[in-house]
């Protein structure tokens, strides 16, 4: 058998997709007539046809579907090495484009951005915030912080942070709580996912009716609700360092519902042929540094606390975890 003419073959990966000649040659920017002569270009050179002509549909057939089986990995390994060798050709001002959470990027990666520039400003970070979880491939990005447990097919991951929810509140929220029980706080209004809040009520055995008097898709809105005495909110610690370091909000209980959910993991990840890529290992080498001083911060704050709730109940995870 003779080779495989290759320029032939992103056209049968559409033409395989979409099914249709003409809908393919709009995708490619190629004439209808092109798009043709380039299938049976290369069904005359593999020497059998690999689609069924059923009217205006082109549908694979049986050693098409064999084909294109084997043909779109290895075009995506190619798409992706194009990308690899585009950013490490990049010039001395080198760009990393990274996709993450809004609340992550607001309440954590922002304050941190000076320190950055300051290590390495001939790296520059091209930030993409989304609640919806991007194809890294298809959109160009290089690196994505994420939370949950995935999995993330196809990408190389890297866990940053397994973090509690703790019990926060503005400093006026801890004064006008001081001394108070358990059982008061749930008359408090409250912040945050109701089947979360049963939970860290039930860590002590105290069940009752739960009923926060708002809920947000971003964790960083809920923090600011909080530092505006808005209400009690149950966020993640690792969203809320700054903040207790700063004295902006303060753990009102030493309870930590334990980072065990979906939601409480942040991973890095990557395709895995960036994994040796000099910017994306110095941004990687820096998140972890980062993420330890902020956890050094944490359990600073942590010994100092002098948490204003006492507890009528015994709490069985009363030694959260970063």
């Amino acid at each position: 058998m003779s080779r495989l003419p290759l320029n032939t073959l992103p056209t049968f990966r559409v033409v395989a997709r979409l099914g249709n000649l003409r809908a393919a040659a709009q995708e490619l920017h190629l004439t209808h007539s092109a798009v043709s002569q380039q299938i049976k270009l290369l069904e005359e050179q593999v020497g059998f046809e690999l689609f069924e002509r059923r009217g205006r549909r082109i549908v694979l057939n049986a050693a098409g579907a064999s084909l294109q089986r084997a043909v779109e990995p290895a075009l995506d390994r190619l798409d992706e090495g194009l990308r690899a060798a585009a950013a490490a050709s990049q010039g001395e001002a080198q760009r990393i484009r990274l996709t993450l959470l809004p609340s992550f990027a607001q309440r954590w990666l922002l304050p941190r951005m000076p320190r950055w520039r300051e290590r390495y400003p001939d790296i520059h970070l091209e930030l993409h915030t989304s609640q919806q979880v991007v194809d890294l491939v298809r959109e160009g990005f290089h690196v994505g912080l994420r939370q949950g447990r995935g999995p993330w097919r196809g990408l190389q991951v890297e866990q940053l942070v397994d973090s509690p929810l703790v019990v926060l509140g503005s400093p006026a929220a801890a004064r006008r709580l001081k001394g108070c029980c358990v059982e008061e706080l749930a008359e408090e209004a409250l912040l945050g996912r109701p089947e979360l809040w049963e939970r860290w009520f039930a860590l002590g055995g105290w069940r009752g009716a739960v009923s926060p008097v708002a809920t947000f898709n971003d964790a960083g809105l809920l923090l600011q609700a909080v530092e505006q005495d808005i209400g009690i909110g149950l966020a993640r610690e690792v969203l809320a360092a700054d903040a207790l370091r700063e004295g902006r909000l303060l753990r009102l209980s030493p309870t930590a519902l334990p980072g065990d959910s979906a939601y409480a993991l942040y991973w890095c990840v990557f395709p895995p042929e960036l994994a040796n890529w000099p910017p994306l290992q110095a941004f990687r080498a820096w998140l972890g540094e980062e993420l330890e001083l902020s956890r050094q911060s944490l359990a600073d704050t942590a010994r100092v606390a002098d948490y204003p709730m006492t507890a009528s109940v015994h709490f069985a995870h009363d030694n959260p975890t970063f």
